[in-house]
């Protein structure tokens, strides 16, 4: 009795019935969760060793079992700055030299099928489980070849090496152990062209269908996943309409003169400094043997230099805040996707270019990675990519709703920097605007010739590192005429391996290659080797042997119909480099031979002097590639921009 006495006179107090109301809420809460919430256990999450369902490894490299099951998309919004750190722990095993012994980073695919590190198909897999089918569209198709290292790095910084774990993302292979062995995707397409059975790339995030296409070649049935109609595959098909170089030059210069922009609802003063920049530009003094420029690889070098110190003294960019990483403001600096997460990193970093007022700025920068849209979003043998595109289309919307700039020109001083594959599908409507810097610069696609920019391909092998093989053997020593050597995706590739391989001692031009490190050394030494490196495309017009050839002073020969050069209004491709069409692979050996020594001399050199504008450097230098990225938007919204 005296106890109950005690305990009525303790309840009486009224601060002491909400303390015992809470515990008891607590309890129940405790006791009852695994039955109402099968997916969370709060006891369990107060254990130090407890292991977070939402974080587990398994997801975080994309198998994504549960989702799949659930026909729920990952969520973009589930990675947040705690959960880095938990994919910091993955990237442990990054500490190894980048020494041409590295291949630490070696194992994985890129998202859009491509070559291998050393751009073969065939090199060693370590594949997340998003590898389900074969590329039938264009429009849908990854293209290239390269793997895509995707992993949490070192950001170089100078000299120095600095850890930001919430700033860069990669994955490891090792983050993949445990995964359902890769199954060969060839044994389960015989409906697909025989070309493409020669070799199918697994890759990482598939090589999609179009959403509407019914033809599948997923090999996980229990996903859901159907074969009911056939589609035509267009990847697999020539372009039905083709640009010629000499037509893309002057369909430049024609939407120079006449912009399509919005005219913007009020006048602004910057407007007025990008006018005047117009008029200094295209009244620039005349450059005579500059230092620092070798007029021959430019259009216009007077002009490409007075508008390049014009950006230099008058530029300023402003970077939306808004998004959430994984999606947006976290760079990926090495793999196949390198240019979009270099830049991004380097933009950021800016003191020169980035004002933090809104109202100073002549550029607008939306900080999002179409390679990490892509990982994060999309639904693996989905073959729908709705859902990503719906993705920035709310991000614009929610810009035009927050901040008065985007609806000022309709977003036409907005732009964007992207390298996936899958990026002009994802942009397209209601970003289309906007100032596209894309890899995959297809004129029959949606990409606007004298508004977009032609983003490099570059392939980082090392982030800490990303000059780390540069250069070549001088022309005297290059004793193979042509080299080509990768898998064989789209309809391109395998008409050259058929037409070349093995049919000529001075063409060397393989298939896939076998797999291993002496193999990947073995391809780089013959780019180091060759005077003409091929750069056929792949499902998509874009490949990163472009770039790759310049990095190894290896003549490009560039056989892609409809495909926009790199940094195209600014650059005279022709100074180094060939373009042929694709009809001409027949002929490929008498087009080379025919071109004079002094020809290819001068071809040679044109590669070496352009070779310091296609690299990227922890600090950015004068004329480096993150310049000359940001000197074509800037140059483009100049000759776009119309007056109030």
């Amino acid at each position: 009795m005296e106890f109950y006495y005690r305990l009525h006179k303790f309840c009486q107090l009224e601060s002491r019935k909400w303390l015992i109301f809470v515990g008891a809420v607590a309890i129940a809460h405790l006791l009852f969760q695994p039955l109402l919430f099968p997916y969370g256990y709060a006891v369990r999450t107060l254990l130090p060793t407890a292991r977070d369902p939402v974080f587990d490894e398994s997801r975080m490299i994309g198998t994504g079992q549960s989702s799949i099951k659930s026909g729920v998309a990952r969520n973009a919004l589930a990675v947040d700055a705690s959960s880095e750190l938990k994919i910091g722990l993955f990237a442990q095993n990054e500490t190894k030299s980048d020494g041409a012994g590295d291949v630490s980073h070696v194992s994985e695919v890129k998202g859009h099928g491509g070559d291998t590190e050393n751009g073969l198909a065939s090199e060693e897999v370590n594949l997340d489980d998003d590898t389900a089918e074969l590329a039938v569209d264009r429009d849908v198709v990854d293209d290239d070849d390269d793997e895509d290292d995707v992993r949490l790095e070192n950001i170089v910084d100078g000299n120095e090496v600095t850890q930001e774990k919430d700033s860069v993302l990669e994955l490891p292979s090792e983050a993949k152990k445990g995964l359902p062995p890769v199954q060969d995707v060839t044994s389960k397409t015989s409906e697909a062209p025989a070309a493409l059975s020669q070799a199918v790339p697994p890759t990482t995030g598939a090589s999609h269908l179009k959403e509407k296409g019914a033809f599948t070649t997923s090999r996980n049935n229990s996903a859901g996943v159907s074969n009911p109609v056939k589609k035509k595959i267009k990847a697999e098909m020539p372009p039905t309409s083709i640009t010629t170089f000499d037509e893309m030059n002057q369909l430049l210069a024609r939407n120079h003169r006449s912009s399509r922009a919005m005219r913007p609802r009020w006048s602004s003063e910057r407007d007025r400094e990008i006018l005047d920049a117009r008029w200094q530009i295209e009244n620039a003094p005349a450059v005579v043997n500059d230092p620092d420029l070798y007029a021959p690889l430019f259009r216009n070098v007077s002009q490409f230099k007075r508008s390049y110190e014009l950006m230099e003294h008058t530029l300023k960019v402003y970077i939306y805040k808004d998004g959430k990483k994984p999606i947006f403001h976290l760079p990926i600096m090495k793999g196949l996707y390198a240019s979009e997460g270099w830049f991004m990193k380097l933009m950021q970093g800016s003191k020169q270019f980035v004002v933090k007022d809104p109202r100073k700025a002549h550029l607008f920068y939306m900080p999002f990675s179409s390679r990490m849209l892509e990982y994060t979003l999309y639904v693996r043998n989905s073959h729908n990519r709705t859902n990503l595109r719906q993705h920035l289309k709310e991000y614009s919307e929610k810009i035009a709703a927050k901040y008065p700039f985007w609806n000022r020109t309709g977003g036409a001083d907005h732009f964007l920097v992207a390298c996936h594959d899958w990026a002009p599908y994802e942009t397209r409507h209601h970003m289309e605007h906007c100032i596209k810097a894309l890899c995959n610069a297809d004129v029959t696609v949606g990409f606007k010739l004298g508004r977009d920019v032609s983003l490099p391909e570059t392939y980082v092998r090392a982030a800490r590192n990303p000059l780390r093989d540069l250069g070549g053997k001088p022309p005297s020593q290059r004793n193979i005429l042509a080299f080509y050597a990768g898998g064989m995706h789209g309809y391109l590739r395998p008409i050259l391996v058929k037409q070349w391989k093995d049919k000529d001692p001075n063409m060397k031009i393989f298939g896939p290659m076998p797999a291993g490190v002496a193999s990947k050394m073995n391809y780089i030494q013959h780019m180091k080797r060759s005077k003409y490196c091929i750069c056929p495309k792949g499902y998509e017009v874009n490949s990163p042997r472009v770039v790759e050839a310049i990095f190894y002073e290896c003549v490009p020969v560039i056989i892609s119909d409809n495909f926009i050069p790199p940094l195209f209004e600014v650059f005279n491709w022709k100074a180094f480099s060939i373009i042929l069409p694709e009809k001409d692979i027949p002929n490929l050996k008498e087009i080379l031979v025919s071109i004079p020594a002094k020809r290819y001399m001068d071809l040679q050199l044109g590669v070496r002097k352009v070779q310091r504008h296609f690299l990227w450097h922890g600090r950015p230098l004068k004329y480096d590639l993150f310049h000359m990225t940001l000197h074509s938007i800037w140059y483009n919204r100049v000759y776009q921009i119309k007056p109030r």
